[in-house]
């Protein structure tokens, strides 16, 4: 079944009293049990499952080509989620531009119940092995990064786990199941958080975390349950909706990125441009091999915070926000917006620049976006 098909398709539970044809919202805390411990289709307490929230395990397993789905509350709470797999003493390595947030609550969070932390450069992803101790017990990765859209190897770095006897994790939130599927290399875990590209509406707040590996799905089964950061049903079926359109999405916004790409290098007030679709950017060729396609994320430098500022100022499509992967696109400035929690001393030296601007590409027609930045550059240049 083609992917698209499979997005629209997947996880539908019928409404076999009404014949609904969407997916009903099941807005209820507990369930009528027809006897002492006889459940109705195995709920018994919504934390625990919700038929709703079932339905997006269920797509995004498919769509990860894994086992075991697990919504929740937040992308970060599916990130914790899988922190929580680790215990006191245990050391974790992962990406060193890792997203601002995520880099908050290993730092601030989850070092202060005795988790050892080291940030690596993993687009040279030889780098990992001199970090790794007798107490490592993960390594976690994005691919692309963010903001730099820094690309690791997937598949060595699975090989690197499972040599070192490691869980391997992935964040596939920029490229989603549509473009890289992770646990195809051997990765064990890969998490998204939904609120991007998948719910795509900006209406949402989502994680999402899928496994291949049973122990490691009952596992992370057993947290979600115990610590109830679980995903509501009004935000599950949003998920639901926004997964049938994921593919269609992807592609409008592919078409907007190579058009505003070429644009950016060509224009005078642009210092750099960074995207692992450029044939120039640092492991093109190993994103090209893990990836059917690319993330609409783009970032490009301006030579300092002011004119990042006039720029943003001056566009018109292009709303000043945080997140990403919306249908409309959004502009940010990562070092004092998405990445203002990491020190500075530790963003300048990763390449996070007060005049780097971040886009996240929406579906808006292709030459209104183009003109929209020329026109706003042209401001500075």
């Amino acid at each position: 079944m083609n992917k698209k098909t499979q997005m629209v398709h997947g996880g539908h539970t019928t409404d076999t009293y009404t014949g609904a044809v969407t997916t009903p919202i099941y807005q209820t805390s507990t369930y009528l049990q027809d006897d002492v411990g006889d459940l109705r289709q195995g709920y018994e307490y919504s934390r625990t499952a919700n038929p709703t929230r079932v339905a997006i395990e269920s797509v995004i397993a498919d769509l990860e080509h894994g086992k075991h789905g697990f919504a929740f509350g937040s992308g970060m709470a599916a990130v914790s989620a899988v922190m929580m797999l680790l215990d006191k003493g245990d050391h974790i390595i992962l990406n060193s531009d890792v997203y601002g947030g995520t880099y908050r609550a290993l730092t601030k969070v989850f070092t202060r119940y005795g988790i050892e932390v080291d940030f690596v450069d993993t687009s040279y992803i030889e780098n990992v092995e001199q970090f790794i101790k007798p107490q490592t017990r993960m390594l976690y990765i994005e691919t692309p990064s963010n903001p730099l859209l820094r690309v690791t190897d997937i598949k060595k770095t699975a090989e690197i786990a499972k040599q070192h006897q490691l869980i391997s994790v992935v964040d596939n939130t920029f490229m989603t199941p549509y473009y890289q599927n992770p646990l195809d290399f051997g990765i064990d875990i890969v998490l998204h958080s939904a609120t991007k590209y998948i719910g795509g509406h900006s209406d949402v707040v989502a994680g999402l975390v899928v496994t291949a590996n049973d122990e490691l799905g009952e596992r992370i089964g057993f947290i979600s349950n115990s610590t109830g950061g679980v995903l509501g049903p009004q935000d599950s079926y949003l998920l639901v909706r926004g997964v049938k359109t994921l593919g269609l999405r992807m592609e409008q916004i592919n078409r907007n990125v190579t058009s505003i790409i070429e644009m950016l290098q060509q224009h005078p007030a642009v210092q750099q441009v960074f995207h692992p679709s450029i044939k120039t950017h640092l492991n093109h060729d190993v994103h090209l091999a893990q990836a059917s396609g690319h993330t609409g994320v783009v970032a490009f430098e301006v030579k300092d915070t002011e004119l990042a500022k006039r720029v943003i100022r001056e566009t018109q499509y292009f709303t000043l926000a945080e997140s990403l992967g919306a249908v409309e696109s959004l502009i940010s400035v990562p070092a004092l917006m998405t990445h203002a929690s990491i020190p500075l001393d530790i963003r300048a030296k990763e390449g996070i620049t007060d005049g780097l601007i971040r886009l996240s590409i929406g579906i808006e027609d292709t030459e209104d976006l183009v003109n929209d930045l020329i026109q706003a550059l042209d401001t500075i240049k």
